[in-house]
C-alpha cells in the first residue's frame, strides 16, 4: 500500500453559501451553512486516504473542542493522527468561507497564534516509513524540517506552494515536486504568465514545478518545455479545497511511480469531481470513481 505523510495545518472551516459574494459592506442571508475540517495538508490527507493510501497527518491543534473535533473528523476519514501534537491551553485554527452559486469563494483564515512554530519535535519521527511526504506552506518550519528529514531518507517530497506571508524559496528548493497556485507562483517570482513564471521557479529547484490555474487547468515544465492539462468540464458547486485535493491526489499518483503527465491528469480529475459537491471533503472521489470519470475522456 502507498504510504503518505501530510505535514501542515488543519482548521475548522465555517462555510456560508450565498447567492453572490459581497462586493461591499452590509447584511446578507445565507442559503445554507456547514462546518467541516479544512486546511491544505489536512484536506490533502483526506483525499489521499480516499484514494486508497495509508496516510498520516502531522500538524498541531489546540486542546480545545475545535482541536478534538478536527482530529476526530480526520480519523473518521481514515487519516492517522498519531503524530499530531496537541498543545495545552491553546486555541485551534479556524476559517470563515463564503461561497456563491457558481462555487467561487472568499476565505478569511485565522491561524491560531497559540500553536508554536517550532518543529524540532519532528526529529523523533522516522520519515523512512513513507513513500512520499506532502507539506503545505502554512507551517513553514514544519514543512522545512519534514522535507529535510524526508530527503535524508530518499523519500519523495511534494509541496503545496500556495500564498503565504513568508518567502517559500527554501521550501521549493527542498521539493521534488512543487505545485503552485497561480497567486503563490506570482508572489514568489513576480511573473504572471505560466511559462515564464515556471521557468523562473525552476531555477530554485532541481525538482518538477507546476502551477494550477482553476478552470484553465494545470501547467508544468517537462524538460524545460511547457505542458498543459486542461481542466475537466463539470458542474461546479463548490471550489473549496479543490487545490488541496489536487495536491493530495498528485502525491498519491507520484508515490505510485506514475509519470508526471499521468499524475497531473489523475489529480485534475479528482479535483474536478470534488468541485461537484459542497464542502472541502465530502465530494472527494475514490480511485474507482476517478478512473470511471477519466474513461469518458479517453
Amino acid at each position: 500500500m502507498t504510504r503518505i505523510a501530510c505535514v501542515g495545518i488543519t482548521v475548522l472551516d465555517r462555510i456560508w453559501y450565498l447567492d453572490d459574494l459581497p462586493k461591499e459592506g452590509g447584511k446578507f442571508v445565507a442559503r445554507n451553512y456547514t462546518e467541516v475540517g479544512g486546511g491544505p495538508a489536512a484536506t490533502a490527507a483526506v483525499a489521499a486516504a480516499k484514494l486508497g493510501a495509508e496516510v498520516d497527518f502531522i500538524g498541531r491543534v489546540g486542546d480545545d473542542d475545535t482541536g478534538r473535533r478536527l482530529l476526530t473528523e480526520l480519523e473518521s476519514w481514515g487519516v492517522n493522527t498519531r503524530y499530531t501534537r496537541v498543545v495545552e491551553n491553546a486555541r485551534s485554527s479556524q476559517s470563515a468561507v463564503l461561497v456563491d452559486v457558481h462555487g467561487e469563494r472568499i476565505i478569511a483564515s485565522y491561524p491560531s497564534p497559540d500553536l508554536p512554530e517550532t518543529a524540532d519535535w519532528l526529529d523523533e519521527i522516522d520519515f523512512s516509513q513513507w513513500d512520499a511526504v506532502l507539506a503545505d506552506v502554512r507551517w513553514h518550519d514544519g514543512a522545512k524540517r519534514a522535507f529535510t528529514l524526508a530527503r535524508q531518507q530518499g523519500v519523495l517530497t511534494v509541496l503545496d506552494a500556495d500564498t503565504t506571508p513568508q518567502n517559500i524559496a527554501d521550501l521549493v528548493e527542498l521539493s521534488d515536486h512543487a505545485a503552485f497556485s497561480a497567486p503563490g507562483l506570482e508572489r514568489l517570482v513576480a511573473l504572471k504568465e505560466p511559462g515564464e513564471a515556471l521557468k523562473k521557479a525552476q531555477t530554485i529547484t532541481n525538482g518538477h514545478v507546476y502551477v494550477t490555474h482553476g478552470d484553465q487547468g494545470c501547467y508544468w515544465l517537462d524538460k524545460g518545455v511547457l505542458s498543459h492539462q486542461p481542466a475537466f468540464a463539470v458542474k461546479v458547486v463548490d471550489t473549496t479545497g479543490a487545490g488541496d485535493v489536487f495536491h493530495g491526489a498528485l502525491a498519491v499518483s507520484l508515490a505510485r511511480q506514475e509519470s508526471v503527465e499521468e499524475a497531473v491528469r489523475f489529480a485534475s480529475a479528482v479535483a474536478a469531481l470534488k468541485c461537484t459537491r459542497p464542502g472541502g471533503r465530502a465530494g472527494i472521489p475514490d480511485c474507482d470513481q476517478t478512473r470511471s470519470f477519466l474513461s469518458i475522456f479517453v
